[in-house]
């Protein structure tokens, strides 16, 4: 076995194509769109390289075939952010079932990350946004991967662990069908929240398409910057946000809570383009656009995909939560019945509040994904990532 940087064109094919040939009897299986793996090693495309530093490798045999791949890098942005040591990361990580060769990968990536000052890392996990390619899945096999989440064989817990590899938090994927009852919890807190003066719950209109930057904004750095490594959004990544977003826009997904004209809370999910996709084979070139926009056209796509839920401090405990969700309910369940299935953004077993929404929602776990942390020094003590109050 030899391990190579992936330097050259010949390298990028190994690196995209290893995962066709490892799944190609895996049917649940959704092969990712090259464009999206490869924007997050360009750095005119992905600004995590400001602050950081990636590298990838493919692992070949003997007769030059790629039999492995893997990538590891750090952002000095967050090393040191919550954590006991500087702690780097690995990710993208695919291996046919050989320990030995799964050794070699995860051994490249520990001792590139020693020499960047690390001594401990994170895997498998994303060179940039939480909310992609994050996580080890461990349940759930029998579900098609969502866009941009990791899907891979259920050997890969044992190389993890064997390696020692440790658990630093659970991501629990929910879902439910949309018709399906929701908690009289839910109808509860939206009563008593709309007997105060001044709420509103409703979804995104048509002409505030152009406000939902703003509100987006304001709403998540207020509910959800600072917490569990999230930085604050700044006003031209909100606008970025929103463009990727528009292509497959559909307002009546989009739900927020408004106290006084001024956003407080959202609830904001988009169509599951992954259910899409999965028919372009991985290329958005001129037949695979082609391919989107007929099944855009025909509707083909049943599912919806949440991607965000918050309620800013000062309106939590107050019922913002189950306003949303029912106003909502009334949309989707009762006029707008565009949508047969729905399945939540990741959620980690640190976040208990959250956890409790969504089962009020009457989410089950559909899926279970691990984040790994693997400390560089065995003596050091081992701590999981602390709960969210």
């Amino acid at each position: 076995m030899q391990i190579k940087e992936v330097i050259s064109p010949e390298e990028v094919h190994e690196f995209l194509h290893l995962p066709l040939r490892l799944y190609k009897n895996t049917p649940q299986w959704i092969r990712p769109l090259d464009a999206d793996i490869e924007s997050v090693f360009d750095k005119d495309k992905n600004k995590t390289f400001r602050t950081g530093e990636c590298i990838r490798w493919i692992l070949v045999d003997a007769a030059g075939q790629a039999i492995g791949r893997v990538a590891a890098f750090y952002n000095e942005k967050n090393v040191n952010k919550g954590n006991d040591q500087p702690t780097g990361g690995m990710g993208f990580f695919e291996c046919i079932q050989d320990k030995a060769a799964a050794n070699v990968l995860f051994d490249q990536c520990k001792q590139w990350l020693i020499a960047k000052g690390m001594e401990a890392m994170d895997g498998p996990i994303n060179f940039g946004s939480r909310d992609r390619w994050w996580g080890l899945l461990v349940d759930g096999f029998d579900r098609e991967p969502n866009y941009q989440c990791n899907y891979n064989p259920p050997y890969y817990k044992d190389f993890f662990e064997s390696y020692g590899f440790r658990e630093y938090f659970k991501q629990l994927t929910f879902a439910r069908k949309i018709i399906e009852p929701l908690s009289p919890k839910l109808a509860h807190k939206a009563e008593l929240i709309g007997r105060e003066p001044g709420y509103e719950f409703r979804h995104l209109r048509k002409d505030e398409i152009g406000k939902l930057g703003e509100y987006l904004r304001k709403v998540y750095n207020e509910a959800w910057a600072n917490r569990a490594e999230n930085p604050e959004i700044t006003e031209q990544q909100a606008k970025l946000i929103v463009k990727q977003m528009k292509p497959i826009l559909d307002e009546k997904l989009l739900y927020f809570g408004f106290y006084k004209g001024e956003p407080i809370s959202f609830f904001l999910s988009l169509p599951e383009i992954n259910q899409i996709f999965k028919y372009v084979n991985g290329k958005l070139d001129w037949l695979g656009k082609l391919t989107f926009v007929w099944h855009q056209f025909r509707k083909t796509n049943r599912k919806a995909f949440g991607i965000l839920f918050g309620v800013v401090p000062a309106h939590q405990g107050k019922g913002a939560d189950g306003a949303m969700i029912i106003a909502a309910r009334k949309v989707l369940q009762d006029q707008y019945k565009r949508y047969d299935e729905y399945e939540m953004n990741w959620i980690g077993d640190f976040n208990p509040k959250m956890i409790n929404v969504v089962e009020q929602v009457g989410g089950f776990v559909s899926k279970t994904h691990i984040t790994y942390r693997k400390l560089f020094d065995d003596t050091k003590p081992y701590r999981r990532h602390p709960i969210l109050k």
